[in-house]
């Protein structure tokens, strides 16, 4: 008997008391393991329907998903980081639902942020890979990149996502409760709970979007001020960049100094060592090498080292380190997760066959129905079909050997990586997408050169073999977050699978149009382009491959040996090989976000204080990031019109840098007096 038929019988006023805990805060055995015998009871009785997927809450994810798209991918390419949109949709979600007065509007409001956080996961896979095609595109003109291959590619992949993690679901999300934090789903699921408190948690946000959106926008349109300041216009900062190859750059935008607070002191502090390393220390002794030396550990480099910049030394040698860490960092993970993948697989397999006993119980209960095993099975296979056809007639002109190998390449690796995206979601938060899809770019290179397709053709094909594995990691990824939230409230998760399916299909659209615009306003090639650092590395990588010219075999080793190194001391390696390979000037930015945060979470001895300032701090980072992205893209339409607002002696000029720096000391003084006026509650 459920405990609160106990409690109802001692009377109305218990009774009462008893429904209000039930909707303002989680159980008890919510984040820790259960005891043996001990069921976990979700918000929303498993016994009762409760109102999803209504025509409110699908219009409204829909629509989330548009706007987060459209911002996530300006800055992922801008910034080489995605930020998560699943917190800022939820609590837009609850802002909107309080603001209207629905009722019981719990199970609604978490599909407004399923369907709406594809975009965060569609954009990350898009953007990491295909963007390549412009970037090469320049070099090699006979290329051609369609719109219907870039939305194919993201759209597919993502399908391909859901499917291969629903047969893990009930591993992740059920057998391992307690085991795993699920860091942004426990945040994402704090917001969607307290719901008149995160309400209130509106209007920060919006404050917050407002002053990132107008920071970020008068820099991106009008010039006012410089994006970047540098060392070079300090006394004698140029002689140090041109002589000895040392150079201190950082982006002054609200957007990213958003980001650094949400990652945090710890991994900021560690991306911003890995960069360091490159920029202060590898470099500078790179300068001093001969060039038959530089010339071994990059054969595609035939220029002079003398008249090199720093940027060109970073982009030539030095971060083709990073990436041969980020590869290494994804066959660490692969093994690591090797009994998660055995354990998971025979999870699902008894599912497939029907189950016994228990398990008959548990699938029958709404809290814990998928869409059945036998239509996700018949899903799996119609969708690498679709892969299959896509190859087949719209990457690989009709080669069936050369479709046959991609299939099998992209299914294989897709599936294994499936557990390691999730395994690395549920502990950090953080799922390490880049440094499996550059393996992955690497082995299909290698196969399909292997297989007889080369030079330009093959760069297509390898490159839409890596975003549709790419896209579907990260939907991994992002969806076994947004099923562990459904999970601890009682949503029903294959409605939420269900969904799933059409937020992917417009995140996908979405991002096709974005790409096309930015590359046309901006270009991923040149000065003033984005910097889109995760696709220029995948460039790097796979040109050499597929032009028969020889890769930078030495310096991926190095990089490689640097992340085993790393990992036997404990220290996250693919956060380190991750600085090493972002621009210098992208990464300081998140150390100034994390120390923001750490100082504005220690000022006093209350713990419970320094948790509400970090949860304002949270809100206001959010704010920065959804404005300063959303405006920027707003920017680039703009540009994409043809109407040029840009004062563009000003802004290359010293003085321009000098007001940029005054202007990003007050954003953080604003940063810090809003979080810091907090008072506990």
């Amino acid at each position: 008997m459920p405990i609160e038929i106990k409690f109802y019988l001692r009377g109305s006023k218990t009774k009462i008391m008893e429904e209000e805990k039930k909707i303002t805060g989680l159980p008890s055995n919510a984040f820790r393991e259960l005891e043996p015998g001990e069921v976990y009871q979700p918000l929303m009785p498993a016994d009762k329907k409760m109102p999803e997927a209504t025509p409110w809450s699908v219009i409204w994810g829909l629509l989330m998903a548009v706007l987060f798209s459209a911002a996530a991918a300006y800055l992922g390419l801008k910034v080489g980081q995605v930020f998560e949109a699943a917190i800022p949709i939820a609590i837009i979600a609850v802002g909107l639902s309080s603001a209207t007065k629905r009722k019981n509007a719990l199970g609604e409001n978490v599909i407004i942020q399923s369907i709406g956080a594809s975009s965060g996961v569609i954009v990350a896979g898009a953007i990491f890979t295909l963007p390549a095609l412009y970037i090469l595109q320049a070099k090699y003109p006979d290329m051609t990149v369609t719109f219907l291959q870039v939305f194919m590619s993201s759209l597919l992949g993502g399908i391909l996502g859901i499917l291969f993690l629903i047969p893990f679901r009930k591993y992740f999300v059920k057998e391992m409760h307690g085991k795993y934090p699920f860091p942004e789903a426990t945040a994402t699921t704090q917001v969607l709970v307290s719901g008149e408190k995160a309400g209130n948690q509106a209007k920060p946000l919006l404050i917050a979007g407002l002053v990132g959106g107008v920071f970020d926008f008068v820099v991106a349109t009008f010039g006012t001020w410089s994006e970047t300041f540098t060392s070079r216009v300090l006394p004698y900062g140029a002689e140090l960049a041109d002589k000895f190859k040392v150079v201190f750059k950082i982006n002054t935008g609200a957007a990213v100094l958003g980001l650094g607070y949400i990652v945090g002191l710890k991994y900021a502090a560690i991306i911003c060592a890995g960069s360091a390393l490159v920029w202060w220390i590898i470099v500078p002794v790179m300068a001093q090498l001969g060039d038959g030396t530089l010339q071994w550990l990059n054969p595609a480099v035939v220029d002079s080292v003398t008249g090199m910049s720093p940027e060109v030394l970073f982009k030539s040698f030095a971060r083709h380190i990073g990436i041969g860490g980020i590869a290494m960092a994804g066959i660490i993970g692969i093994f690591k997760s090797r009994k998660i993948i055995m354990d998971a697989v025979g999870l699902a397999s008894k599912e497939l066959k029907g189950g016994k006993g228990h398990g008959e119980v548990e699938i029958e209960l709404r809290t814990q129905r998928d869409i059945p095993m036998k239509i996700i099975v018949f899903g799996v296979v119609a969708a690498l079909l679709a892969v299959f056809a896509f190859f087949f007639f719209g990457v690989m002109e009709f080669n069936l050997l050369h479709a046959v190998v991609g299939i099998l390449v992209v299914g294989i690796i897709a599936f294994l990586f499936t557990t390691v995206a999730a395994n690395a979601i549920a502990i950090v938060g953080t799922n390490p997408v880049s440094g499996m899809t550059l393996m992955t770019l690497i082995l299909a290179s290698v196969i399909m050169v292997a297989v007889g397709l080369k030079g330009t053709g093959g760069i297509v094909s390898a490159l839409i073999m890596g975003g549709v594995v790419c896209t579907a990691l990260s939907m991994a990824g992002g969806f076994i977050t947004d099923l562990k939230i459904g999970y601890w409230l009682g949503s029903t998760p294959a409605t939420q699978e269900k969904w799933k399916f059409l937020g992917t299909l417009v995140s996908a659209a979405t991002v096709g149009g974005v790409l096309i615009i930015l590359n046309k306003t901006y270009g991923f090639t040149g000065n003033g382009a984005l910097v889109a650092p995760q696709a220029n590395a995948m460039a790097a990588v796979i040109d050499p491959l597929m032009s028969g010219t020889s890769a930078p075999w030495v310096l991926y080793g190095l990089g490689a040996l640097l992340s085993l190194v790393l990992t036997f001391f404990r220290i996250p390696a693919l956060a380190f090989a991750l600085g090493m390979f972002i621009p210098l000037d992208l990464n300081l930015p998140l150390l100034v976000g994390g120390l923001i945060q750490w100082y504005v979470t220690s000022r006093t001895k209350d713990k419970a204080l320094n948790e509400e300032r970090g949860e304002l701090g949270t809100l206001i980072a959010s704010g920065f990031i959804a404005g300063g992205a959303l405006m920027g893209v707003v920017s680039a339409a703009i540009r994409f019109t043809g109407v040029n607002l840009m004062q563009t002696e000003w802004v290359e000029s010293n003085g321009a840098q000098w007001v940029s720096l005054a202007a990003y000391a007050l954003l953080i003084c604003f940063f810090v007096w809003q979080t810091l006026m907090k008072k506990k509650n």
